[in-house]
């Protein structure tokens, strides 16, 4: 059997077909059944890749939680051809690991405090009455564009302190930056792309840490110039790819975790009247939705030196790419795993958010606009129909949501 025809090869290349943005559960499973013909349980070796695919809950959190896993690697490296990009893309936290990305998430946590989470509450609750008022006044509304998206957007560039112009500039440049991070390949046209707006980015920045600093606004984005650790503050270019990061990361994942959880409601109606007689489920359901939705379907590591799972040695200087969604529903974690159960005793330990050191910042806030909007619509709107219908979703492998979704709340 030639490269060309390899089983594993041929059911990691599914996950990268139009089916895999459709629904990817059917070939997650057929994934793992070829791991399991090979002898891994539910770890798939591609060496065509020089990587191996790990699908349950025990191996991806073993890898993420490992140091010897490294985030980013492969990506923002480089850059010749696309220079402004780079020094966009390379600050991110997300791109950094050891002390380098201790430093930088040190000083994003000291301005991204669960106090100041906490505070915005009543900012959520404020924004989602507002949405859901307007959509109340028509027979029907678009609850992916009408709702899952300008609820999380306006949530976190209010908390950056953006306003007007700013805002639809930042809204803009995330969008970029999560379609780049989603892709299977940086396609040239996407890329030249980033690279025009990754020159806007830095322009506007060039010298804003500094004048932040010298007059305080309210808002993150201040908090982050002014933050100090030891001496050390965020340059220019830091901030600016910190920021990008965090309303990319602030608003992708919980405008999916809400469309994406109102379709699985309306597919599971007995969960949903669990909800409606007892809105005070709306935390646990949070999580489940988190789990069973996966908004984050997917992520990576490279191996800085040989890695041992069960029977398996991975080596250093391969790829793992880590299906947070598939250990999401993996029954050996979360029996009857495809069952959106408010009562279960586990749920929030899903990786909806990974794990280890790039735990996801924003989690405390996701989860909070997730327990706000899901208890407000128990509460307020009990009679909520998403009628059956064709749901197309984001063209994005590792930020899954529909893209429109036809809901009525009366």
């Amino acid at each position: 059997m030639t490269a060309a025809t390899s089983p594993a090869l041929d059911a990691a290349q599914s996950l990268f077909s139009p089916q895999a943005i459709a629904d990817p559960y059917p070939l997650y499973a057929q994934a793992q059944e070829v791991a399991a013909r090979q002898g891994h349980g539910a770890l798939l070796s591609v060496p065509e890749w020089n990587a191996t695919l790990a699908f349950s809950h025990e191996a991806v959190s073993a890898v993420l939680r490992s140091p010897a896993a490294l985030s980013g690697q492969g990506f923002a490296q480089g850059g010749e051809a696309y220079p402004e990009a780079t020094l966009v893309l390379r600050p991110m936290m997300l791109f950094h690991n050891g002390a380098s990305h201790t430093r930088l998430r040190s000083l994003a946590q000291a301005a991204f405090t669960p106090r100041v989470v906490a505070q915005s509450r009543e900012l959520v609750q404020s924004r989602l009455d507002t949405l859901l008022n307007a959509a109340a006044a028509k027979p029907s509304f678009d609850a992916a564009d009408e709702l899952a998206v300008p609820l999380p957007v306006g949530v976190i560039t209010e908390m950056l302190g953006l306003k007007g112009a700013d805002e639809a500039k930042f809204r803009e440049w995330s969008g970029a930056v999560a379609e780049l991070l989603g892709a299977s390949d940086g396609t040239p046209e996407l890329m030249e792309r980033v690279e025009r707006q990754a020159h806007d980015m830095r322009a506007y920045f060039r010298g804003l840490a500094d004048e932040l600093r010298a007059h305080p606004q309210p808002g993150l984005l201040s908090a982050l110039a002014a933050v100090e650790d030891g001496g050390e503050k965020l340059s220019s270019d830091e901030l600016l790819a910190n920021a990008v990061l965090l309303l990319a990361a602030g608003h992708e994942t919980t405008t999916n975790l809400i469309a994406g959880g109102l379709l699985e409601l309306s597919r599971q109606p007995a969960a949903w009247a669990a909800l409606v007689e007892r809105p005070e489920l709306a935390a646990g359901v949070t999580e489940e939705l988190l789990r069973l939705t996966s908004p984050v379907q997917r992520t990576g590591r490279g191996l800085a030196q040989d890695f041992q799972i069960g029977n398996l040695t991975l080596p250093a200087g391969s790829f793992v790419g880590l299906i947070l969604a598939a250990a999401n529903r993996d029954p050996a974690m979360f029996p009857d795993p495809h069952r959106l159960d408010p009562f279960r005793s586990n749920s929030a330990r899903h990786l909806a958010f990974a794990s280890g050191a790039h735990y996801c910042l924003g989690a405390s806030l996701a989860r909070l606009e997730g327990e706000v909007v899901f208890r407000t619509l128990a509460e307020r709107f009990p009679k909520l129909n998403v009628p059956t219908q064709e749901v197309k979703f984001r063209p994005n492998f590792v930020l899954r949501g529909p893209l429109s979704l036809q809901a009525s709340l009366a």
